[in-house]
């Protein structure tokens, strides 16, 4: 189980084009813990050009990850899991992966080092029982085929990498943003001429008022792929938001966008400090 920077799966010269993200989590589910990592992973998807196809979050069941997480891996270039890799009874993703992907758990001996010495200057873990420590090692057995991929200096925890493909994560959103950040120089990332771009016009017409301009757009656009979408905000306007490959186009399109809706171009920034004020 060695580090490598390889994704053998894809042919020489070829990227990484679609993904799955795989949320497990009964928390998720009973609404404990909200999901923010998803999020972040569709963001990270969109900025580096890769097309997320399907987001899931499912219980802490090992039927249900080996289904998945078997139908995810056939279907899509990359796979993350997130969540499940803790050392209570109900952490289940390492062994239910291992299932799904026909291996055995085995101990991996660099990460219990790493464990260890994370550790090594606090008195608690000292004092654990022969069982507490049993369950600690747990977070580091791993499906025995897996590549083991630390991403960071400064994090004991690896990304486990299975069947070439399939990423598994802790759910702890700032160790998976970190951890997914870092991961970078291991994948086969789209190159910057092949990631999307996308361009926002905000408008003060209602919805209703700019719909059929925007339905006729889009079939216009369809044959550039260039995918047209509205996102009102409450008793305020709408973004028209235009995602595609040719900047020059995405470009020109905006301003006739711009002009037909009595609107104005807008800047991300401008449209991510709306959205996390609420107002959208």
């Amino acid at each position: 189980m060695l580090s490598r920077r390889i994704w053998p799966t894809l042919k020489r010269g070829m990227h990484i084009k679609t993904a799955g993200a795989l949320i497990i989590g009964d928390e998720i589910l009973n609404g404990k813990t909200l999901d923010r990592n998803s999020n972040y992973f569709a963001r990270f998807c969109f900025e580096h050009g890769i097309d997320l196809k399907r987001i899931e979050v499912i219980a802490d069941d090992e039927d249900e990850i080996v289904e998945a997480s078997r139908r995810m891996v056939a279907r899509y270039d990359l796979v993350i899991t997130t969540g499940g890799i803790g050392p209570t009874h109900d952490d289940i993703t390492y062994a239910s992966l291992a299932k799904a992907f026909n291996q055995q758990l085995s101990y991996h001996p660099e990460t219990l080092s790493r464990m260890e010495e994370s550790i090594r200057n606090r008195p608690s873990f000292a004092q654990q029982t022969d069982e507490q420590r049993t369950a600690r090692r747990r977070m580091a057995l791993f499906p025995h085929a897996a590549e083991v991929l630390f991403v960071s200096p400064d994090i004991w925890v690896p990304v486990v990498r299975l069947e070439s493909k399939l990423c598994i994560f802790p759910g702890i959103p700032s160790l998976f943003q970190k951890m997914l950040d870092n991961l970078k120089v291991f994948l086969p990332l789209p190159p910057p001429d092949a990631r999307p771009c996308r361009l926002q016009v905000f408008t003060e017409l209602a919805e209703s008022s700019i719909a059929p301009y925007l339905s006729t757009l889009q079939k216009r656009v369809d044959p550039e792929s260039i995918r047209i979408g509205s996102y009102p905000l409450l008793q305020r306007g709408v973004y028209v938001s235009l995602i595609g490959a040719d900047r020059d186009r995405v470009r020109e399109l905006a301003q006739e966008v711009e002009k037909e809706v009595q609107g104005r171009i807008v800047s991300e920034e401008e449209a991510e400090a709306k959205r996390r004020s609420g107002a959208t």
